[in-house]
């Protein structure tokens, strides 16, 4: 396995198939439309592939804050159904943290919906900690 950050319109046509898993209220077109548009606030993607294939997908944002220093924040992150529990996600997670290490981030940082119950128990067994409740008002 290796990952590989995305730097070219090809690349992201290639993680665009996998990301729609995780959104499928975009078609590609508008999901690259939107990823580009983050990109110009600093969103970014890194991606794991074997033998070719994307595996798994990681949108996230270097930051800071008062309240967690510099830190990576992961907006993204979906493993291609035909390839769960392969070891694509923990390998992707494992280098997120190296990846933070190396900016000098102190912290790793994402949010889950409620329902994504398997995705929980990957993120607990990945030393992720239930620090907080996200709390938001849409529709406005």
């Amino acid at each position: 396995m290796n990952v590989q950050l995305v730097t070219s319109e090809g690349e992201l046509d290639r993680v665009g198939e996998v990301l729609l898993q995780l959104r499928p209220q975009y078609n590609l077109d508008s999901l690259k439309a939107q990823i580009q548009l983050q990109q110009k606030s600093g969103y970014q993607l890194a991606y794991v592939t074997s033998v070719g294939k994307v595996l798994c997908v990681a949108g996230f944002v270097v930051g800071q804050k008062l309240a967690w220093g510099k830190h990576i924040y992961v907006d993204d992150l979906v493993t291609d159904e035909e390839h769960r529990s392969s070891g694509a996600g923990t390998f992707l997670i494992s280098w997120l943290k190296e990846y933070a290490k190396e900016i000098d981030c102190s912290q790793l940082h994402l949010d889950s919906g409620v329902q994504r119950f398997p995705a929980h128990r990957f993120y607990l067994r990945e030393g992720f900690n239930i620090a907080s409740h996200h709390f938001s008002i849409t529709g406005l």
